[in-house]
Formats: structure tokens, C-alpha cells, sequence
């Protein structure tokens, strides 16, 4: 590393000699740049590097980039993968911005005039992508300004996705015979690069694309009797995405169906299918289901993105108590740990982080799961199918043959997987599994309603863990309040516990599509079978009696101390935890 530099990231972001040389160590040992190893190790942040990067190459950084678009004949000319590759975002604009940035805030330097095409780059060095980038747009008047990687990433998915077609515009291009062609073309790798004329396969491509880039989970598709509605289904709640003319439902219908290699012939039965798709670099997962209804096929997909990394315990929003609770738990040789909830509170989620987390080479994992949804390295999974009798029993039983030690059920639906659960609990296996109940000591009562004995439940269970997933407040727009004493009273927070807490509520901005969320984190209760309530489990198994015995911390309170702090909102609270 030039000696100029070293000095110039000590003055501009205070990085002492000792950084500098373990960060020449690293590079030594295993290359790389100087300053992504000091931004890899959260010495300096990406915006601290550029702003030194900025004064070695004498180029300007910008931490936020103008929103104009590229320009349409622009993307018609350069592949989105070159651009993602090279981090580079050519914007074609007009004067000084100063009230374009997507936070609100002036996008340019107020002190930096605009001159022609500017071209935003991310690595000072790549000469040869730039020179390319150059010739392939045949600009002579631009000027070249350093960004982080998320400006430019979004500046380039913003251009893409202006520059294609709008759905309101594609059903108005659409004609009504527009279902006799949706079979003659196959679905494309990558729907950005999908250049198909036939408007319903554009309005399927846009509704995957933007359904996949609001974050969506599901994707809608309603018949109603003079209508019909696409919506899709972001951080657990629907908003409405479409609402096409009713004569577009039959082929949009059965597009899906052929993209999902279903039968279209086949209208009156449910069906069930699934297809992959690429947008940009993400892989996405789409299981699709179909059922009749009167006024029509009603279709759901099912959205999975592959490419985002499974979520840690501590990624999860639990409190530190509640992690140390769990990693004491995992760390048994043998019992039962069920995870409760309903559908969508993301019990497997909890359960693949668990999962990574004792993943080991020294342990056997095995799981049997409906369906698999993330393939684990180093896990061998189970996918069940009914169709040749593979149910969870049966894999069960096969699995416990297998010399495992630590097995995941994917839910215990009959008493015959239960059952075999609880001896293997009781036979040195580590078992996980979900149930389907509202909370943790209603766990108990399910159990012994399908038909386990009170004394097998109470020498098997280790712990219940119930679950939610409340939306989490947009940094970028919530705002502090204090609530009413109506609001405090139906959530149960104490005047001066409002007082000194920091509770905020839901605006809504751009970066949060205007929901005034953006994620979701999970509230929990773990209820751990101590001594106390395996005595009372042999008594009675009412749930009430069995909550009111555990000393935890319920779920409501566990949403309350998550409002206090300022992640999420009263009624986001209420919304999921009302008795």
C-alpha cells in the first residue's frame, strides 16, 4: 500500500498503525486490498474509504446519487450483469440535483456542478471497465465520481426497472386472444434479460420483478366476479400491486401454469407446481398452488430468494437473555425443543438458525421437513411426499436408524410422529420440532390431545419457545411520540415506563415503500420444563394453570420492551399478540 494512502486514512478516518499493519499481515497472508480488509474488519466504513480514495485519485465521492435514470438507450445497450459486475452507473443529467437524493437529502455536494453524463464508480482502479463502459455509451463530455456500492446498486436497479415496460402499460397493450400465444414461448433464464413481445409474458416477468424487489413472500392472484386483483404480501401484510381487466385473468393464469409446467387443461382440480427464477444475480424459488373457485382459478406464489444468507440467532431480534437461554438449551445431548406458532411466524427460520448454529463436523444432523426450504451444507434433508408414502412418521423412523444426533421434525401433525419423536427424546437424540398452537404451554395441551402420555411429555420436553414476527420501523422515517393513556392502557405500559422509553410511530418514505416498516424481527417467549411445571404436567394439562407456573417473560412483554426501545409500534404489537 502507497505510503500517501496509509497517512491519508489515518488522517480522514483515524486508523491507527496497528490496524494498518495487521491489515497488510491479512493482505500478505491471503491478498487483497488494504482498505477492504479494514472495511471486512468494521475498522472504517465504506463511505470512510472513499472518502480517502477520493483524495489520492482526486475524484469526488458522492455518498448519494442523483435519481435520474439512466438513460433508455443506455440499458438497451449495456447487460445490467456488466453493470452489477464493474459497480458502475452512468447517469444521464441535467443542471445540479441538489434535492434528488432518495433520503431526502441534496444527492450532490452543493459546491459540485454537474458537467454532461456522470458516471458513478466504486473502484477508482478498474480503468479497463470504465474505458469499455465509455466506448459502449460513446459519451465524450462526463465527469467520474466515486459511491458506495448500495447507491449504485440501487441507481442501477432503479434505472432497469423504469426503463421496462409499467404494468398499466402492458395491459393496455394487451389484446384479448393474448392467451394463445403464452404457450408458444418458453420462459427465460433471467427475467431482466427477458425480451419477449408477448405482453402477458412481460406483465408476469413485471409482477415477479416488483413483487421481488418490494421484499414480497407470496404473490396473490383473486378472481372476483366482474374483476380480479394481484397482490402480494410484504413483511406479513398484503398491499395491493394490480388490477388488471377481468378478460387478462384466463391468461395470466394459465402463463403461470405453463411457466410451473402444470396442466392448463386442468381447471377444475387444485394443482401444485414450482419453477426457478433468475432477476439480476438472485435466484429465486417460486412454488406455486392453484385452486378452483367460483369465479375462477385463484393462484398463489410462493417467493424464496436463495441468495440471501440465512439468518444467524443473534440476526433474529432476540434480547441476550433469550440467546444465552437458547444456546444453553442447544448445548443438551438429548430432549425435545418445540418452536409454536402459527402459520408465517417464522418458526423454521428460528429452527435453520439453531441448526447453523450446532452445525458441526463432529455431529450428525438429519431432517425431514415439508418442504425443504433452504438447502444446509453439512445437513442431509429430507423432503416428505405423500404421493409414495413418505410421511414424517415414516421418515422419522428411517431417520432415527441413521445414527443421528440431533433430528428436526418439520411439524408433529399425528400422534404417531409424536410418539416416535418422544422415544427418540428419550433414546439420546436431540430432537426440534414445530407445532401449531398460540402459545408455549398450549404446546403441552396439543401434545396430550394427540394422544402423548403426560408422562412421556414430561420427561421428553426440554423447552416450548411460541413465537411472532413484528414489522420493524424504517430508521429513515419513524418518529418519537408519546401515546395516549387509551394506547398505553390497552398495551399495558406504565405512564413513566413511556416516559423514559422511546417509543416511536410508522411515517413512511421511499426506502420503506410508505409502509413505515421495513423487516421483522421476532418476539418470544421460552417456557423451559423445570421441575415445577413437569409436576403439575402429571396433574393437569390446562394450559392456563401450566402458563400461569413459568416464570418467563410472556410475548406481549416481550413486544413491549421492543416498543420502548424504539423497533417497532404499538399496534404492531396488538396486531399479533391480541388475546
Amino acid at each position: 500500500m502507497k505510503r500517501q494512502f496509509a497517512q491519508l486514512l489515518k488522517s480522514t478516518a483515524g486508523v491507527s498503525d496497528a490496524d494498518i499493519e495487521e491489515a497488510q499481515r491479512i493482505q500478505a497472508e491471503k491478498g487483497g486490498r488494504i482498505g477492504e480488509i479494514l472495511v471486512k474488519k468494521e475498522v472504517i466504513t465504506e463511505a470512510q474509504l472513499l472518502e480517502a480514495l477520493s483524495l489520492e485519485y482526486d475524484i469526488p465521492f458522492w455518498a448519494s446519487l442523483p435519481m435520474d435514470p439512466i438513460g433508455g438507450e443506455a440499458t438497451q445497450h449495456l447487460p445490467i450483469h456488466f453493470l452489477k459486475k464493474h459497480l458502475m452507473a452512468p447517469l444521464a443529467s441535467k443542471g445540479n440535483p441538489a434535492s434528488g437524493g432518495a433520503d431526502g437529502q441534496p444527492a450532490v455536494p452543493a459546491d459540485q456542478e454537474l458537467s454532461g453524463f456522470i458516471i458513478a464508480i466504486n473502484d477508482p482502479s478498474a480503468f479497463q471497465a470504465l474505458d469499455d463502459l465509455i466506448r459502449i455509451i460513446g459519451v465524450e463530455n462526463y465527469q467520474v465520481v466515486l459511491s458506495t456500492k448500495e447507491a449504485i446498486l440501487s441507481a442501477i436497479n432503479l434505472s432497469y426497472d423504469l426503463n421496462r415496460d409499467s404494468a398499466e402499460q402492458l395491459v393496455q397493450d394487451m389484446e384479448e386472444n393474448g392467451a394463445t400465444i403464452i404457450s408458444e414461448i418458453e420462459d427465460t433464464a433471467d427475467l431482466l434479460d427477458d425480451t419477449s413481445d408477448a405482453p402477458i409474458i412481460k406483465l408476469v416477468n413485471h409482477i415477479i420483478s416488483q413483487s421481488v424487489k418490494a421484499r414480497a413472500s407470496d404473490i396473490h392472484i383473486e378472481p372476483y366476479q366482474d374483476s380480479f386483483k394481484v397482490r402480494y404480501r410484504v413483511d406479513g401484510i398484503l398491499y395491493d400491486l394490480l388490477t388488471p381487466p377481468k378478460w387478462i385473468q384466463p391468461a395470466l393464469t394459465s402463463r403461470i401454469k405453463v411457466m410451473s409446467k402444470m396442466n392448463i387443461a386442468e381447471k377444475r382440480l387444485p394443482q401444485d407446481g414450482r419453477l426457478e427464477v433468475k432477476l439480476g444475480d438472485q435466484d429465486i424459488d417460486v412454488r406455486i398452488s392453484t385452486i378452483p373457485t367460483t369465479f375462477g382459478e385463484r393462484v398463489v406464489l410462493r417467493l424464496l430468494n436463495k441468495s440471501t444468507s440465512l439468518l444467524s440467532l443473534g440476526e433474529l431480534g432476540m434480547t441476550a437473555e433469550q440467546l444465552e437461554l437458547l444456546r444453553q438449551l442447544v448445548a443438551t445431548p438429548n430432549g425435545i425443543i418445540l418452536v409454536t406458532g402459527p402459520t408465517g411466524s417464522g418458526k423454521t427460520t428460528t429452527l435453520y438458525a439453531i441448526l447453523s448454529k450446532i452445525n458441526t463436523p463432529d455431529i450428525n444432523i438429519i431432517t425431514i421437513e415439508d418442504p425443504v426450504e433452504y438447502q444446509l451444507r453439512g445437513i442431509s434433508q429430507i423432503q416428505v411426499n405423500p404421493k409414495i408414502e413418505l410421511t414424517f412418521a415414516r421418515g422419522l423412523r428411517s431417520i432415527v436408524r441413521q445414527d443421528p444426533d440431533v433430528v428436526l421434525v418439520g411439524e408433529i401433525r399425528d400422534r404417531e410422529t409424536a410418539e416416535i419423536a418422544v422415544q427418540s427424546a428419550l433414546t439420546g437424540h436431540l430432537v426440534f420440532s414445530t407445532l401449531h398452537t398460540n402459545d408455549s404451554a398450549s404446546a403441552i395441551t396439543r401434545l396430550v390431545d394427540i394422544g402423548v402420555e403426560p408422562f412421556l411429555i414430561s420427561s421428553a420436553v426440554l423447552a416450548v419457545a411460541a413465537q411472532r414476527l413484528v414489522r420493524v420501523l424504517c430508521n429513515d422515517c419513524k418518529e418519537p411520540y408519546l401515546p395516549d393513556d387509551v394506547a398505553l392502557e390497552t398495551i399495558g405500559i406504565t405512564g413513566e415506563a413511556a416516559a423514559a422509553g422511546a417509543i416511536h410511530q410508522a411515517v413512511g418514505c421511499p426506502n420503506c415503500l410508505h409502509t413505515g416498516y421495513k423487516g421483522r424481527c421476532v418476539i418470544i417467549e421460552v417456557m423451559v420444563m423445570n421441575p415445577k411445571i413437569k409436576s403439575l404436567i402429571l396433574q393437569t394439562y390446562d394450559s392456563n394453570r401450566i402458563k400461569k407456573a413459568a416464570d418467563m417473560v410472556s410475548l406481549r412483554q416481550d413486544g413491549i420492551d421492543k416498543i420502548l426501545q424504539g423497533l417497532t409500534t404499538i399496534e404492531e404489537v396488538l396486531r399479533v399478540t391480541q388475546r
